[in-house]
């Protein structure tokens, strides 16, 4: 088993692909569907990611995995074929998200900690017998005045790791998620900032993954790149953002791990292509940095969408174009020249 995952975390980071993330919750994709005017139910929903899908230049040449969110991982499409099916059909490996969301840390004020490991074992085993071979967790720090706690570090570190030790006993590779926030009202969450705190948290996931045995060459991290909050005045440079992150790599991640799929938390388009691509044309880690967006990828097609199937055409081409993007960013080939 453990042969199966080391194999499918690498096929979900092999050159010039990375993973598309479509685990919005219900509120979440809400708050996406208010923007073009399109009331969010479970038809919607559904017609919405299936033309994602469906678009197989973007799924057969860019996007090696994708993040499904439990009621779309249940859906058929609109001609009755399941949507795991049509994922298959373009080889593109099934992944599910399965913390069931951040609520607020017992006696920390405004901290949080991702719930959902009860239950774990019996979901995880549920999803594989779906089709899923990966699963995400996504643990959530803020950078305040006060925060992050070391308390908060640690439970969410931990209960990481024990997400990762149920994936792998289940056979999906686990994506590590430890996500330093953009958003907050701290001005003195600069790049310096966000880099401490980053190791600090990186530094802490990895003991507990290692406390849990869990196997680093059938696991995927998503971080966050190393950027300032966007309430700070003092903004980094695309170039100062991809060395302070690849730094921030180098003395934290294990090289053991199979590979790094960024989050764009927050970046535009634009920002996150940009920052990835830099990273890869400047790196000396043996890591593979690629992506795992969710807004980055689909900002575009959504607004070219707009709830209207004659936007069906128009919105694919904007998806497969960002997906392109992005899959240039990760071996260091983009350039605003080929964005336009």
């Amino acid at each position: 088993m453990i042969d199966n995952i080391q194999n499918i975390a690498k096929k979900l980071v092999i050159d010039g692909k990375g993973i598309l993330a479509a685990d919005e919750s219900t509120a979440t994709i809400k708050k996406r569907f208010d923007q073009i005017d399109t009331e969010s139910n479970a038809e919607t929903r559904r017609d919405y990611r299936e033309m994602l899908f469906s678009t197989k230049e973007a799924m057969e040449k860019n996007i090696s995995g994708v993040i499904l969110y439990d009621e779309t991982i249940k859906q058929k499409c609109r001609d009755g074929r399941s949507i795991t099916d049509l994922l298959r059909e373009t080889d593109t490996l099934i992944g599910i998200k399965v913390d069931t969301g951040v609520k607020k840390l017992a006696k920390f004020g405004n901290e949080t900690i991702t719930e959902g490991l009860d239950g774990l074992r019996e979901r995880l085993d549920e999803y594989y017998s779906i089709g899923a071979s990966f699963a995400k967790w996504r643990a959530v720090i803020n950078i305040t005045e006060d925060t992050p706690s070391d308390y908060a570090i640690s439970t969410n570190s931990q209960a990481l790791a024990r997400y990762s030790a149920l994936c792998q006993e289940s056979g999906l590779v686990p994506i590590v998620e430890p996500e330093v926030l953009m958003d907050g009202e701290n001005a003195k969450h600069n790049i310096d900032e966000c880099k401490l705190v980053t190791s600090k948290i990186l530094q802490s996931v990895f003991e507990e993954l290692s406390s849990a045995r869990v196997d680093l060459d059938g696991i995927i991290l998503k971080p966050n790149m190393v950027i300032q909050g966007k309430n700070c005045d003092e903004k980094a440079t695309p170039m100062e953002v991809a060395k302070q992150t690849l730094d921030c790599l180098e003395q934290n991640v294990p090289t053991s791990v199979a590979g790094i799929c960024f989050l764009s938390g927050g970046q535009t388009d634009l920002q996150a292509t940009e920052h990835l691509s830099i990273m890869n044309s400047l790196k000396k880690i043996n890591h593979t940095l690629t992506f795992s967006y969710g807004r980055a990828l689909q900002q575009s097609a959504l607004i070219a969408w707009s709830g209207k199937d004659e936007n069906i055409k128009d919105a694919q081409n904007a998806f497969a174009h960002r997906a392109h993007m992005n899959g240039l960013a990760s071996i260091g080939q983009w350039s605003i020249e080929l964005d336009q």
